[in-house]
């Protein structure tokens, strides 16, 4: 403790020497004003020729003893400017006295506690109470070393126009002592601004703005009437001399006497109104080149002024003065910039950017931009360092008004075209412009400013490519049509790199489509090559069309056919191909399109032979591609069969069949794909291929269930599958004996189960899985395997459960399907029971023999029945499932339902036990309903046949017969049905009385 009270007392002791400093201080100041302003009060007494007597008469007097005042006034004012900075050292001193003391309370283990603080140092002051002094004086001298910075900037504006109680006031608010309280400093500052506001509103400054008029007053020298302009009332930029000598700007005596001969009056000087004999002006070169010098040595003087305050020490208000006067000196000539830049302030400015006022930053961004404007030299001088990454910087900046005199200066910047590629390689400027650019939320101003900066870039190819990376894509496409041929050959270069979403490629190829195409046929490599990739990059199943009416299919086919000299390199066939096959994909109707000579178009059997030949004697790549265009061919119903005989005629199945073992996944995927979409129509030819080929099928079937994840491969090859002929019963057998079946059903369960990964190609994967289990309910009659096979999965239940998969319809049919061939079986499969045989006197009295009762057995099969073994659809519960579907959306659903629920009419079986079931599952108006509806003709048929059973049943008849609705549907099916649907119909009607019945009349007869 007795350390610490030791150090506040040397801290005392130093800050009393800074005090004494300052009462020195104040005295020099005060007598350097006083001198200041006793030469400020002569001005006006020796400026005027008539207080100088007989000595009047010597030339040049006046100007001589003015300019010596002038001279020793300057003296005096940078004499006081030391003065303040020494001042102004004294601030900063106690500043750090205050800061280390309170480093000294914190110093140590821990913060002293308030007891510490308030043990005395001396006889009376505790810590606290130093370190509340301490604080006290530095406020006070910082308050009114602010005031007497004032006081003295008031002093050139003194110099214009001197009042003698201006003079005194000033004078006494600088000798003022002891310290003034802060709250007096602002008072006092504001009527300096005040007093400064007369001042100005004694002068008409024209269309000047506030800001230059006040450094317009603002002269180390005074102004002496001579060079100002008696209309102008400004310093004459050039002066012209009248016959009556009286001096005037040019600009504003021609304007005169203008006016005067539009007005039909005489030509009179405007300052005598005498008339003048002649309109000719005389150039005043003499005052001009005086006037020149008197601006150039007061303009040096200013920047001098301006920078001794460009510090980030000095305060906030002398900065941004500095920086006013700055920008108001190079707005007057071109000649100021060079000095400005010679000075060396160009980096003084440039590192007021790093001060934390948001005005200061604001002010040398403007100044900087009013520097480089029409300066090459400046410009360059930008160019160096990190200047401009530290102005794209204030792009992200939270201030509005900093982002805005950013994106201003960037513009001027970017008039120069190595600013525009240093602007460039800055990382994300171009973005954050082009953000900008097309901001809603930005001033009008700045959206307008960025996008003119983004205009100048466009001189450097690479912010050209920056642009387009980053959504701006025009001035690419503009250089891509206006462009040189080099030009043209690096746009396109550039655009195939882009990675554009849909819409934009439609914007791409309705632009620029034409133009690439047309460079695509020219015979240098390059330009073939940059355009083909470019074109890649916009071929999509949306921009199709556009491509196609630009002519792009025939020199692209001609591309990957020819051979020779100008054939191109495989790896350019194969952009060439994937261009082709994103076209092919947009589900275009290719038939009518032509690609060659004699009307051939994509389908025609000489170019698919030319695409077979080519898938045959080329890398695996390129291969893919050529397949895809086959898979997008073959996808359209109305190109399919012309490539399918195509493929016939070549003897290609084979070959695309063995694609399926290929490596590349991709290679698979497109060779499956292309064998689903061509399975309907190729008859027994694709499952021949497929069982022919040594492990052709092994390979498609561990495609199918090898993997956890669902794959699009894995769907493809399901589907491709499913799509094989359903009778093709060596193509079943072999699967069962590979036992394919046995893992499509494992696969089956996982999928249904939710264990399996994957849910894009869920549906077509799990709806093909079940299509291809199906198959083996087809064969049971041939095959006891299959039976087998389903017994030991128990695939009856498993399709059972499948009926209610809502939302999968394929599903839910092709369950309804396999149940029918399930139940169609079952008569097959079903035990009957075994009666013992009767006594002789039951057979000869066979009224006398017991047949015993058996229990037990199905109703509708008479034997003994279940679902596991005999596939019975009433065992299993299944009529009830089959019902509820014939109220289903979709036909084919229905059809299969009905279908399954059929096989309980059927001659084989018990059918009014039948009957008898499906009303114990209230499945009668249902079908009825499948009659009234009638959606297709196909259940159409398969409805009046089922009725036609029911009604078999006196009870149904009877009931039916009072539906007016059901004799209707029945008629119309009598009426316009097949041979065979009338025949049905009629013997319905004839159960429901609608037709006669004359079998009871006319006895049979043969």
């Amino acid at each position: 403790m007795d350390a610490i009270v030791k150090k506040y007392q040397q801290k005392f002791r130093k800050a009393r020497e800074e005090m004494d400093r300052w009462g020195e201080l104040q005295a020099r100041l005060v007598s350097q004003y006083r001198n200041a302003l006793s030469i400020i009060e002569r001005l006006p007494v020796i400026q005027e020729s008539k207080n100088y007597g007989s000595l009047s008469c010597v030339d040049g007097i006046v100007e001589a003893v003015v300019g010596k005042q002038m001279e020793s006034l300057e003296i005096i004012l940078l004499s006081l400017n030391k003065t303040l900075e020494e001042f102004r050292g004294i601030v900063l001193s106690l500043e750090k006295i205050l800061r280390d003391s309170r480093q000294l309370v914190k110093a140590g283990s821990g913060q002293l506690t308030v007891k510490q603080l308030q043990q005395r140092i001396g006889v009376k002051p505790t810590l606290q109470d130093c370190l509340d002094g301490l604080m006290l004086l530095r406020d006070m001298h910082q308050s009114e070393y602010i005031l007497k910075s004032s006081i003295v900037s008031a002093l050139p504006t003194l110099i214009l126009r001197p009042r003698v109680g201006d003079l005194g006031a000033l004078q006494q608010l600088l000798i003022d002592q002891p310290n003034i309280p802060k709250e007096e400093v602002i008072y006092c500052n504001n009527k300096l601004a005040q007093m400064s506001g007369s001042w100005d509103e004694s002068y008409d400054h024209g269309s000047q703005s506030d800001d230059s008029y006040q450094f317009e007053r603002l002269h180390m020298e005074p102004m002496y009437e001579a060079f100002i302009c008696p209309l102008t009332k400004q310093v004459m930029l050039d002066p012209v001399t009248l016959e009556n000598g009286q001096t005037f700007e040019r600009e504003a005596i021609e304007k005169w006497f203008k006016e005067c001969r539009e007005s039909g009056r005489r030509l009179v000087c405007p300052l005598t109104l005498n008339e003048l004999r002649s309109a000719d002006l005389n150039p005043s070169i003499a005052l001009r080149n005086t006037i020149e010098e008197w601006t150039a040595r007061n303009e040096t003087a200013q920047l001098d002024m301006a920078k001794r305050s460009l510090t980030l020490a000095s305060p906030e208000g002398d900065i941004l003065r500095a920086l006013k006067s700055i920008q108001y000196i190079c707005q007057k000539s071109r000649l100021n910039k060079h000095v400005v830049r010679n000075m060396g302030l160009l980096p003084m400015i440039i590192d007021m950017l790093k001060s934390g006022s948001p005005q200061v930053r604001c002010k040398a961004l403007e100044t900087l931009r009013i520097s480089a404007e029409e300066d090459a030299n400046i410009k360059e001088t930008m160019a160096e360092g990190e200047i401009v990454r530290t102005i794209v910087k204030f792009l992200s900046h939270e201030q509005s008004k900093e982002r805005a005199d950013a994106v201003a200066l960037l513009y001027e910047l970017s008039k120069s075209e190595l600013l525009s590629e240093k602007i460039g390689s800055v990382n994300g400027a171009i973005l954050i412009l082009v953000g900008m650019s097309s901001s809603n939320s930005e001033n009008v101003l700045t959206v307008e400013m960025a996008e003119k900066t983004l205009e100048n870039l466009e001189s450097c190819k690479n912010n050209v490519r920056q642009m387009a990376e980053n959504g701006r894509l025009q001035p690419l496409l503009t250089q891509l049509l206006e462009g040189s041929s080099e030009t043209k050959l690096s746009m396109a270069s550039y655009l195939g790199e882009l990675a554009l979403n849909n819409d934009v490629k439609v914007l791409v190829a309705r632009s620029v489509g034409s133009s690439l195409i047309s460079l695509m046929k020219s015979g240098n490599i390059q330009s073939r090559e940059a355009s083909l990739k470019a074109l890649n990059q916009i071929a999509c199943e949306t921009s199709a069309k556009v491509l196609i009416d630009s002519g792009i299919l025939p020199p692209l086919v001609k591309d990957l056919f020819m051979v020779g000299a100008n054939q191109l390199p495989m790896r350019l066939k194969e952009v060439a191909a994937t261009i082709l096959a994103n076209i092919v994909n947009s589900g275009i109707d290719f038939d009518s399109i032509p690609v060659g000579s004699d009307h051939q178009t994509l389908v025609s059997e000489d170019i698919i032979h030319s695409l077979l030949h080519l898938i045959s004697n080329t890398g695996p790549a390129i291969e893919c591609k050529l397949l895809q265009v086959l898979v997008g061919l073959t996808t359209s119903t109305s190109t399919v069969h012309s490539i399918v005989s195509a493929i016939k005629s070549s003897g290609a199945t084979i070959s695309l069949v063995q694609f399926i073992e290929a490596p590349q996944r991709d290679l698979r995927l497109a060779s499956i794909k292309l064998l689903h979409n061509l399975s309907p129509h190729m008859d027994h030819e694709l499952a021949d291929a497929l069982r022919g080929a040594v492990g052709q099928l092994g390979s498609l079937i561990k495609v199918v269930t090898e993997n956890i994840v669902i794959t699009e491969e894995q769907a493809a090859a399901a589907g491709l599958l499913a799509e094989l002929p359903e009778m093709d019963l060596g193509l079943t057998r072999q699967m069962l004996d590979e036992g394919a079946f046995q893992q499509i059903i494992s696969r089956i369960y996982q999928v249904h189960q939710g264990e399996a990964r994957g849910i894009r190609f869920r549906t077509p994967y799990f709806e093909g899985l079940v299509r291809v289990l199906a198959r083996v309910t087809s064969i049971l009659s041939e095959e006891p395997a299959s039976i087998e096979l389903c017994r030991q999965n128990s695939l009856a239940a498993l399709f059972i459960d499948l009926l209610e998969l809502n939302g999968h319809d394929k599903v839910q049919m092709v369950s309804a399907m396999a149940l029918e061939n399930l139940s169609q079986e079952s008569k097959n499969l079903t035990k009957l029971p075994e009666l013992p045989p009767p006594g002789f006197c039951g057979i000869i009295f066979p009224c006398f023999s017991n047949q015993p009762v058996i229990t037990g057995l199905c109703r509708l099969h008479h034997g003994t029945c279940s679902l596991r073994e005999t596939f019975c659809l009433v065992e299993g519960q299944a009529v009830e499932k089959l019902v509820a579907l014939l109220d289903h959306t979709n036909e084919r659903v229905v059809e299969a339902s009905l279908a399954a629920l059929c096989t309980l009419l059927d001659d084989s079986v018990d059918i009014e036990r039948g009957v008898s079931i499906l009303c114990d599952a209230e499945g009668i108006r249902p079908i009825l309903n499948v009659l009234l509806e009638k959606r297709t003709d196909n259940l159409m048929r398969r409805s009046v046949w089922a009725v036609e059973r029911l009604l078999r049943s006196e009870d149904i008849a009877l009931e039916v017969s009072g539906d007016p609705n059901v004799g209707t549907a029945l008629v119309d099916a009598f009426q316009h049905g097949d041979y065979r649907t009338r025949q049905v119909a009629e013997h319905a009607l004839k159960h429901v009385d609608k037709i006669p019945n004359f079998s009871g009349i006319f006895p049979n007869r043969g």
